[in-house]
C-alpha cells in the first residue's frame, strides 16, 4: 500500500442552527463519538444568529397575515445557507420539518452513500417559505409529531446515517437483521439468564439448530410487523408476491 496515498474524505455533517451548543451532544459519545474522534466522519455547526444584521441579532419576525408565534427571517437564513453553499456544494440540504416526507431507512442509506448532509434546523413557527422555494430544500420529518425545534431531529438523522458508515459498528451482520433493512421489523432478542422471573427463553433458540432458529426469527419478524405496522406488512407482501 502506498503510504502517501490520499485518505478517503470522511462523511460530512453540517448543521445550521440557533443552538450550536446542542452539538455534538449524543453524537459525541459511544460509537458515533468514537467514529468522530477517529475521523470516520466530521461535524460542523453554523450559528444562524451570526448572520443577523442588527445589534440584537434578531432572526425572527411576526408572520404576515397575523397569527401566533414568530417566523424565521428569510434574509438571515439565506445568508447562513449561502455561507456554507460553496464549501458544501456537493452535499444535499435538508430542512427538518413535521410537514416533510417521513424519514425511512432507504433515504438514510441514500444519504450515507453520498458525501454527507447539511441539516437546517427550524425554530418558532418555522421558516419563511421563500427560503425553502429559493434553495429547493428537501423537507424531512421524523414522524407525525412536533418538536420544539429541528435540532433533536437533526441529531436523530445524523445518528441514523453515521451508524451505517464503515468502521462505526463492529459487525455489519448486526446491521443486516435490524428493523426496516429487509422490509420487516426486527425479531425479539434474548440473553442470559435462560429463565428469568419464570419466563424461559424460547426453546428453539437454545436448540443449536440454526435453520430452525432462522425460521423462527423470520416468523417472529413477520408476526410483529403484521401486528404493529400493517403499512410495512402490505409493502413487504407486495414485494414478496
Amino acid at each position: 500500500m502506498n503510504p502517501l496515498a490520499e485518505k478517503p474524505t470522511p462523511w460530512r455533517a453540517c448543521v445550521l442552527t440557533l443552538f450550536p451548543e446542542m452539538f455534538p451532544g449524543p453524537l459525541g459519545v459511544s460509537l458515533a463519538g468514537q467514529g468522530l474522534a477517529d475521523g470516520l466522519w466530521s461535524l460542523e455547526t453554523v450559528d444562524i444568529r451570526d448572520f443577523a444584521s442588527d445589534k440584537h441579532r434578531s432572526v425572527d419576525d411576526a408572520p404576515f397575515g397575523g397569527g401566533p408565534g414568530m417566523v424565521m427571517r428569510p434574509d438571515v437564513v439565506d445568508a447562513a445557507i449561502g455561507s456554507v453553499r460553496e464549501k458544501t456544494e456537493n452535499l444535499p440540504f435538508v430542512y427538518l420539518s413535521p410537514r416533510g416526507r417521513p424519514l425511512d431507512q432507504g433515504r438514510v442509506r441514500e444519504l450515507v452513500e453520498g458525501p454527507g448532509v447539511v441539516a437546517l434546523c427550524g425554530r418558532f413557527e418555522g421558516l419563511d417559505q421563500r427560503v425553502l422555494d429559493a434553495h429547493e430544500l428537501e423537507e424531512i420529518s421524523l414522524g407525525d409529531f412536533v418538536l420544539s425545534g429541528g435540532e433533536p431531529a437533526a441529531l436523530a438523522l445524523i445518528d441514523a446515517c453515521v451508524r451505517l458508515l464503515p468502521g462505526i459498528v463492529g459487525s455489519e451482520e448486526s446491521l443486516a437483521d435490524e428493523s426496516f433493512e429487509r422490509g420487516l421489523l426486527e425479531y425479539p432478542h434474548y440473553t442470559r439468564p435462560q429463565v428469568w422471573r419464570d419466563r424461559p427463553v424460547p426453546e428453539v433458540l437454545v436448540s443449536g439448530h440454526h435453520e430452525k432458529i432462522n425460521a423462527w426469527r423470520r416468523a417472529e419478524a413477520e408476526r410483529i410487523t403484521k401486528e404493529r405496522r400493517p403499512d410495512l406488512w402490505r409493502r413487504y407482501e407486495k414485494r414478496a408476491g
